[in-house]
């Protein structure tokens, strides 16, 4: 089984577990502090992998290092993970979660790609365009690239919209060169 498919088993029981607690979003933030945690920490990221260290004494740490800001329950599913040496895939089960929690909410994530940055309105009117167009709820992620010249470029997962000058232009001069009339 790969990987991912591991990570969104688990992340899926996680969802699951949270949805119950009524908190998914909390649940989530825990759970991508212990993935921060890993990618930052170094010594942390080694204790974990260590095959030396054994597997009651990660449990012991990460209980006793949670249990006092996190609920039981997640403190278990980390202490599963552990049993079962799923333990480095938390990043990625951080990720999966997010995911599935996207489903959830009918959520999705956009890049956007303006030719400059836009002011905190621009980007408000962006994501309402989109969430009206898309009829789901739209997060944007915008990125400024000024080869664009104008317009906007929107990325949707494997859909692309360019409605960028850059593009235009390019189109036009594609024309231009067959002999075709401008449109």
């Amino acid at each position: 089984m790969r990987d991912t498919t591991i990570a969104r088993n688990y992340a899926e029981a996680l969802l699951t577990l949270a949805q119950r607690a009524q908190d998914t979003a909390r649940w989530g933030k825990m759970l991508a502090d212990v993935a921060a945690a890993m990618g930052s920490d170094l010594t942390l990221r080694r204790f974990l992998e260590s095959p030396k260290v054994e597997a009651s004494e990660k449990k012991e740490i990460i209980r006793k290092a949670l249990q006092d800001r996190t609920p039981r329950l997640m403190v278990r599913f980390l202490e599963t993970l552990i049993s079962n040496r799923r333990q480095m895939l938390i990043p990625e089960i951080s990720t999966e979660y997010f995911n599935l929690l996207d489903e959830l909410e009918g959520r999705i994530h956009a890049d956007v790609t303006l030719a400059h940055m836009p002011s905190d309105e621009e980007k408000s009117q962006i994501a309402a365009n989109l969430t009206r167009t898309l009829r789901k709820t739209v997060v944007p992620h915008v990125r400024v690239d000024p080869r664009i010249v104008g317009g906007v470029i929107v990325k949707v997962g494997d859909t692309v919209m360019d409605g960028s000058v850059r593009k235009r232009l390019t189109t036009l001069r594609r024309r231009m060169l067959a002999g075709q009339t401008p449109a």
